[in-house]
């Protein structure tokens, strides 16, 4: 599976983006699809996940409630819809695809090339 996440950008906080991950190959909707964040100096982070069938979301306390996580398996496309964005959300977000639910960025096995989200206050 090769992904290709675009939809970055820079906005002021409050404002909304939409993250979009295209996936290539035909077994996209037996992957869970997640999304992870690195900042600068940071460590890659958790964001949220979506089943394969697209049923079952979960989210980081840190984006729960602002971050809605979506999928589209006849487009082969995840999308990570964020809103109310603060400046500490600036990172560079990757979306990925393992065969389990989880949040452990060790047990996806497919990365996109990552996308910059950059927010400013």
């Amino acid at each position: 599976v090769q992904l290709q996440a675009s939809g970055g950008g820079l906005v002021q906080a409050g404002g909304s983006l939409r993250l979009s991950c295209a996936a290539s190959g035909r077994t996209f909707n037996t992957y869970v699809m997640g999304w992870f964040r690195q900042a600068p100096g940071k460590e890659r982070e958790f964001v949220s996940r979506i089943g394969a069938n697209g049923r079952y979301e979960y989210y980081s306390d840190s984006v729960k409630g602002r971050f809605t996580i979506s999928r589209d398996n006849a487009k082969d496309t995840v999308y990570l819809q964020m809103d109310d964005l603060k400046p500490e959300d600036t990172a560079v977000y990757y979306c990925a695809a393992a065969r389990t639910n989880t949040d452990v960025s060790g047990r996806y096995l497919y990365w996109g090339q990552g996308t910059q989200v950059t927010v400013s206050s």
